[in-house]
């Protein structure tokens, strides 16, 4: 039960999930809701609707994996819609592991003239 984050796609559900949902729920989610394969090389972040856990589900070789993390204190920054970023990479999830608002960044601006 390994997980190479290099070698993945990490998606995230924008809103709040319930995450009462375990791995049968949850990968109906990632099928029906998402649009995405439940069995490939992905990682799927899902969020409660208080911000405070997190589940990743992903398929390894012959199963799901499902982790969970809950913050006693603090929140988590999560996107509220589908505008908001749903593909996000390796140091994105660090830190949003870390608590960081990457989501709320200032934006690269593409300008092509000044006046």
């Amino acid at each position: 039960m390994t997980l190479d984050l290099s070698k993945m796609r990490i998606f995230v559900r924008p809103g709040p999930t319930d995450l009462r949902k375990a791995v049968n729920g949850l990968s109906i989610l990632v099928e029906t809701g998402m649009g995405q394969n439940p069995f490939g090389a992905n990682l799927f972040l899902f969020c409660n609707a208080d911000r405070r856990l997190l589940k990743a589900l992903y398929w390894d070789r012959n199963g799901f994996c499902l982790w969970q993390k809950r913050l006693e204190r603090d929140q988590f920054p999560w996107p509220a819609s589908e505008e908001a970023a749903r593909e996000i990479n390796r140091n994105q999830l660090l830190m949003l592991l870390d608590g960081i608002d990457f989501w709320k960044a200032h934006r690269e601006l593409k300008l092509e003239q000044v006046s």
